[in-house]
């Protein structure tokens, strides 16, 4: 049996061979790119936009595929953490979509970008403590492993594009060609994850 995985100041366990640590980086990124587009103007802002809404629309899809699952399962209350989670994710999404058609020249794109940023920040600080904290202490470093593999499967096929309403699988089922990248998508996070 393998030992479960406590983090300790230092941990340099790679990114990639942990969830926990793949998503905590996922989030610094995300900030980075929030930092990127608040200071870019003209063509670099809309670049440094569209990569930011990418990395939010794969970081939640992979999150939705294999996170929420496990928590649900392992994390006494974990139905309830799920739940807030996905308020959280369409909360952001809306926002999202709202801007979808709007120039990042548009006077009132930095302002809705700052309610995005805060809704974003505390979203990731909620998974953080509500999710990665219990992850880490119900399962061990192969697992992790296992469930790091699988984010970037999911990642690999994700949408490009954030779907508000889709905080489930269930839901994406009404979405015609979305579902069948769904279902790509959960196809590729079983394969990674050994359940084919």
């Amino acid at each position: 049996m393998s030992e479960l995985h406590t983090p300790q100041a230092g941990d340099d366990r790679a990114p990639d061979s942990d969830v926990v640590a793949l998503l905590m980086r996922q989030h610094g990124d995300i900030r980075n790119l929030f930092d990127e587009v608040e200071a870019a103007s003209g063509e670099e802002r809309r670049d440094a936009y569209r990569r930011l809404v990418r990395l939010l629309a794969v970081h939640e899809t992979a999150e939705e595929e294999v996170v929420h699952p496990f928590v649900r399962r392992a994390v006494e209350g974990g139905e309830q953490i799920v739940r807030d989670r996905l308020a959280e994710e369409k909360s952001a999404k809306e926002t999202l979509a709202a801007m979808d058609e709007m120039d990042t020249d548009d006077p009132e794109f930095l302002p809705r970008l700052m309610k995005l940023r805060t809704d974003v920040q505390e979203h990731a600080r909620a998974e953080e403590r509500y999710e990665f904290t219990h992850i880490r202490r119900s399962t061990d470093v192969t697992n992790l492993a296992a469930m790091a593999k699988a984010v970037k499967a999911a990642e690999a096929i994700a949408p490009t594009r954030p779907h508000p309403g889709v905080e489930s699988a269930a839901a994406n089922v009404a979405l015609g060609p979305v579902a069948a990248l769904m279902d790509r998508t959960k196809d590729a996070v079983r394969k990674a994850m050994g359940r084919d």
